[in-house]
């Protein structure tokens, strides 16, 4: 019972990022842009989460981490390119 409730979480969270998607190709800015591809790396932690516990093994949770990491860096690198269209700011004397 518990394992196709998991199967049917998978499903929900590819049909969530398969919307998502969309949001990419269709966004109406840059920056529902960049939360769209922000929410696609939340959904694939949650993915990667489910199916750890469908295959019970603890493999993937430093899979999980990496990718929040690279997720958060990213949205906030993409975040400082919009607002200032530099990522690194390079002081000049």
């Amino acid at each position: 019972m518990i394992e196709t409730m998991l199967i049917i979480a998978l499903c929900f969270f590819a049909l969530a990022i398969a919307i998502t998607l969309y949001r990419i190709i269709r966004g109406p800015s840059i920056p529902d842009r960049i939360i769209a591809l922000d929410m696609i790396g939340v959904n694939i932690i949650s993915g990667i989460a489910v199916i750890s516990i469908v295959l019970k093994t603890k493999a993937y949770l430093e899979v999980i981490l990496i990718i929040g990491i690279l997720a958060f860096i990213s949205t906030i690198a993409l975040s400082k390119f919009i607002e200032r269209g530099v990522i690194i700011e390079r002081k000049r004397d």
